[in-house]
C-alpha cells in the first residue's frame, strides 16, 4: 500500500472554542508586533513581559551566591538586543536544556552614519539595507523611524516616528512609469539599487536666506525641537526605517496577520508566551532571542557569540562546580528547536516549490530536517533519532505539525542558528511557522499557524523527551 502524506486545514473540524483560542492569541500577538518593531523595542518588550510574570534578573541572581533552585524563572538582558529566558528544572542543568531559540532581528533599511541630505527641493536619508531583500519591495510605502541616538553628553533618546495617530512619515520614491523605459528594461534585482533607497523626510525650507541647506536645516531643527538632538549625533546613532503599518487582519474571515517582522517574531512570540505561562519543568526551559541572523549570525548580540554560554558558566560557578566542562556537557545534552519561519507554497508562484516536500499556510507547524543550499551547504540536517522522539512528543500532546524544505533542489535556499547550537553538541531542528512574502516589508502569516507553533513550542519546553 503507497504512503501519501497528508496535512489537512488546522481550521478544519475546530470547535467555537478552539477557533476562539486562536483568534484571542492573534489579537495578543499583533499587541506583540506592533510594539516590537526593532531588536531593541523586542528585547524590551520580552523583559518587560517576563518581569510582569516574576522573572527575577540574571545579575540579582549572581549577586545572591546561590545556585537557583528548581522552577525559578531568570532574564538576561545582553546589550538591550538579545534576551535569555530560562525557568529552572527539576533535572539538574548538565543533565541537558530543552531550548527554543528565534531571531528578533528582522530585514530592514539602516540609516548611513551621514544619512541627511538636501536635493532637489527636499531633504532625503541614505540608508544601507539590513538583512536579503528585494529593495524595488521598499519604494512607494510609508515607512516609520525608529532607533535610539546618544547625545554628546550619553543621553539615550529613543526615537519612533510613523507609527501613532497623526504621525508624518518618510517615503522612498520610484520612477514613474511614464519615465521608466530603460528601468523596466533591468533584471528585477537591478531596477532599484541600494544607493537609491534614500528616504525623504521633508521639502519645506528655513526661512534664511544665509542658510545654504535651507531644508536640511529645517529638519534638523525639527529633529532637535522634538528629540534634542543635533546632526552630530546622527554619526554614532542606531536608526531603522521600518514599514509604518500596523499589524492587520487579512481576509474576510480574518484567518491571516499581514505585518512587518513576521520572520522571526511570530516564533518570538509562541516561545515567550509559552515560557512566560510555564510551571517548573523537568528539565530547564530556556528561550534563547538573538539578533543579527539576517546577516549570518555575527557580531557580539548574535547566537555566535557566547553569552549564553557565560550565563551557564556563572550559574555553575554558584555551586562551585568545573564551569568549562559542566557548560559543554550541558549543551551536548540538550535539545533544541531552531524556532525560524519557513515559506510556505504561494499558489501564484508554485515553480519554486516542490509540492509534495513543502510547507504550506494554514496546515501547522513546520519541521524543517535541513536548510541550506546547494547539497544541503550550511545545513544543521537532524538527526532521524531526534526527530522521532519530537514526532511522539507531538503526538502525544496533539500538536499538528508538516515536514517542509526551503524551496526545490539548487532553486535557492537559507539558514538559521540550527548549525551554531549543534555545532555545540546539541540535537537541534528547524521548527517554526510557514509564512508567505517572506522578507518583504510586510509578511503574511496564519493566525492557526502561528497558534500551534506555540502550542508545539509549550509542549516541548514542558516534557521530557
Amino acid at each position: 500500500m503507497e504512503f501519501e502524506y497528508k496535512c489537512e486545514s488546522l481550521w478544519k473540524g475546530l470547535d467555537d472554542d478552539a477557533r476562539q483560542a486562536i483568534f484571542d492569541y492573534g489579537e495578543r500577538y499583533k499587541v506583540f508586533l506592533d510594539a516590537s518593531k526593532t531588536e531593541r523595542e523586542c528585547a524590551q518588550t520580552i523583559i518587560e513581559g517576563a518581569k510582569e510574570k516574576g522573572f527575577v534578573d540574571f545579575n540579582d541572581v549572581i549577586a545572591s551566591g546561590q545556585m537557583p533552585a528548581a522552577g525559578t524563572k531568570i532574564f538576561y538582558n545582553h546589550k538591550n538586543k538579545a534576551v535569555v529566558l530560562m525557568v529552572m528544572g527539576v533535572h539538574p542543568l548538565e543533565e541537558g536544556m530543552h531550548i527554543v531559540g528565534s531571531h528578533i532581528d528582522a530585514p530592514r533599511l539602516d540609516l548611513k552614519g551621514h544619512p541627511l541630505y538636501e536635493d532637489g527641493g527636499l531633504a532625503l536619508l541614505k540608508t544601507h539595507y539590513y538583512g536579503g531583500i528585494k529593495k524595488y519591495q521598499w519604494t512607494c510605502l510609508p515607512l516609520a523611524l525608529h532607533g535610539v541616538v546618544y547625545t554628546a553628553d550619553g543621553t539615550p533618546v529613543n526615537v519612533r516616528l510613523g507609527d501613532e495617530d497623526g504621525d508624518p512619515v518618510l517615503f522612498i520614491s520610484d520612477l514613474l512609469p511614464h519615465l521608466g523605459k530603460k528601468q523596466n528594461e533591468k533584471k528585477l534585482a537591478e531596477a532599484i539599487t541600494g544607493e537609491q533607497l534614500n528616504a525623504i523626510i521633508g521639502h519645506i525650507p528655513l526661512d534664511d536666506d544665509e542658510e545654504k541647506e535651507p531644508i536640511k536645516a529645517a529638519i534638523l531643527r525639527a529633529l532637535h525641537d522634538k528629540y534634542g538632538f543635533v546632526e552630530e549625533d546622527l554619526l554614532l546613532a542606531e536608526l531603522e526605517l521600518v514599514p509604518a503599518q500596523k499589524a492587520v487582519d487579512v481576509g474576510l474571515d480574518r484567518g491571516l496577520i499581514a505585518a512587518h517582522g513576521h520572520d522571526d517574531r511570530s516564533c518570538t512570540y509562541a516561545a515567550v508566551e509559552a515560557l512566560l505561562n510555564m510551571g517548573t519543568p523537568a528539565y530547564s526551559a530556556v528561550g534563547l532571542f538573538v539578533d543579527k541572523e539576517e546577516i549570518g549570525s555575527v557580531g557580539n548580540t548574535s547566537m555566535s557569540a557566547r553569552y549564553f554560554e557565560n550565563v551557564l558558566a556563572e550559574l555553575f560557578a554558584l555551586a562551585g562546580k568545573d564551569t568549562e566542562l559542566l557548560v559543554r556537557r550541558t549543551l551536548a545534552h540538550s535539545a533544541v528547536l531552531s524556532a525560524d519561519v519557513t515559506a510556505a507554497l504561494d499558489p501564484t508562484f508554485p515553480e519554486v516549490m516542490d509540492s509534495r516536500n513543502t510547507a504550506y499556510i494554514g496546515k501547522g507547524v513546520s519541521l524543517c530536517k535541513f536548510t541550506g543550499a546547494r547539497g544541503k551547504s550550511g545545513s544543521n540536517d537532524a538527526n532521524a533519532e531526534f526527530l522521532a522522539k519530537l514526532r511522539g512528543l507531538f503526538a502525544k500532546r496533539g500538536v499538528p505539525w508538516q515536514a517542509g524544505e526551503l524551496g526545490r533542489v539548487d532553486e535557492g535556499g537559507g539558514g538559521t542558528i540550527a548549525y551554531i547550537l549543534a555545532e555545540r553538541g546539541a540535537e537541534v531542528v528547524d521548527c517554526g511557522v510557514p509564512m508567505l512574502s517572506m522578507h518583504a516589508p510586510i509578511e503574511l502569516a496564519s493566525k492557526a499557524d502561528c497558534y500551534f507553533t506555540h502550542k508545539a513550542y509549550q509542549a516541548f519546553l514542558e516534557e521530557a523527551l
